[in-house]
């Protein structure tokens, strides 16, 4: 009601306020005539902060008109903010409020709008764990997020409530929440079982390390070496610091599990592992996964190499040939600082339209650093792809060329 589309630039005022509706209706609210609900909706939306004012003191039986009522708690003219809270500290109580959160979360970041916030925290604060309990599932994130710190705060969940929270739900900061909540309770009772289940098998990597790092003060380090070769970078890193304390030596299980080339079950975090904490003189066993039937291994042994600086440019730029994008990405971060040792012919012909998507941007990036001759013939051959993104592309680099 508020809005621009609703505005008469010409009078100054939203059109449906000066049409005889709303003169009566503006009338009727200074006489102190019955208002219709409908009317008092209106009314507590007014452009004039008088008509607000006075329509705030009418909503004690329109219980409707509550969200009204509440934005009007953070609204701009202070009389208009005096008498909305002073009504809505009276018509709230803890069932409303649940009712209200999403909303009183929304206007809490407007300016004015901590009132509403901070009483609906002290309702929920004492109120019976099943008000919130609906709210646990909201699609709304921040009402999620505000339930739960109050379920947090109230210990209205159990420990293992907690973690199946932080196990499987698909916000960040509700999964942290709820881990860190978990974990801090059964700390000093040494409970660890029902919460480290959960927490261990949670897709979010923060929460499987938090996991993790909790099996060190559960008395079960030995359980982490099977997360050595997690697909987290995060997760394995914790995992090496736990069993380091149940006496594994992380560099020495990495060698052996990778020193089967041929083997099929090889996990890639595996090969990833070797290389964040080996030496250099472990890419000796990374150089034979290069042809494993794993797109996943091929591709972290792609990329150890290169953490490890034992990446040689002659023996990897064939892999641009890779049938795995994943497996092009790394080889071509491997193959970048080196470009001029890929043969220009080869890269000219690997951006033609017969090769695989993954494989002609791969080629283009390689060709971009190159002299003018290779660039602008690889330029000329993406002019026609059918990829709309690479001929984007292409032309962008074709821009910045003719700048140089």
């Amino acid at each position: 009601m508020r809005s621009d589309e609703w505005f008469s630039p010409a009078r100054g005022l939203p059109t449906w306020q000066w049409a005889d509706g709303g003169r009566a209706l503006a009338a009727a609210v200074r006489s102190g005539e019955v208002l219709t609900e409908a009317q008092l909706a209106l009314a507590l939306c007014h452009r004039d902060g008088w008509i607000r004012e006075a329509a705030s003191a009418r909503v004690a039986d329109r219980p409707a008109l509550l969200p009204l009522l509440l934005l009007r708690c953070a609204d701009w003219a202070e009389p208009v903010r005096v008498s909305a809270r002073r009504w809505l500290a009276e018509l709230l109580d803890a069932e409303r409020a649940a009712g209200l959160l999403p909303l009183i979360v929304r206007v809490e970041r407007r300016q004015h709008a901590d009132f509403a916030a901070r009483l609906a925290r002290g309702l929920l604060r004492g109120a019976p764990g099943e008000l919130l309990a609906p709210l646990y599932g909201s699609a709304d994130r921040p009402t999620r997020r505000y339930a739960y710190r109050v379920a947090v705060e109230e210990g209205l969940l159990s420990p293992a409530e907690l973690a199946r929270v932080a196990a499987r739900d698909d916000d960040a900061v509700v999964r942290s929440l709820c881990a860190d909540a978990a974990l801090a309770a059964v700390r000093e009772s040494g409970a660890y079982d029902d919460v480290l289940g959960p927490l261990l098998a949670a897709r979010g990597p923060w929460v499987r390390s938090a996991g993790v790092t909790a099996l060190r003060p559960a008395g079960r380090p030995q359980e982490a070496v099977g997360f050595l070769a997690d697909r987290s970078g995060l997760v394995r890193a914790c995992a090496r610091y736990v069993v380091r304390q149940g006496g594994v030596t992380p560099p020495a299980w990495y060698r052996d599990r990778c020193a089967d080339p041929g083997d099929a079950a090889l996990p890639p975090g595996a090969v990833a592992g070797l290389a964040e904490c080996g030496e250099r003189a472990d890419a000796a066993l990374l150089w034979p996964l290069l042809e494993h039937p794993v797109a996943g291994v091929r591709a972290k042994a792609v990329a150890g190499l290169r953490v490890l600086d034992a990446a040689d440019v002659r023996r990897l730029w064939p892999m641009l040939d890779d049938p795995a994008a994943g497996v092009v990405r790394e080889v071509t971060l491997a193959v970048l600082p080196s470009a001029g040792l890929v043969p220009g012919e080869w890269l000219v012909e690997r951006v033609g339209a017969r090769w695989p998507a993954h494989v002609r941007r791969a080629a283009l990036r390689l060709a971009q650093e190159r002299d003018d001759d290779v660039r602008w013939r690889a330029l000329l051959v993406v002019r026609d792809d059918p990829d709309e993104r690479l001929r984007e592309r292409a032309e962008r680099i074709g821009a910045l060329s003719t700048r140089r």
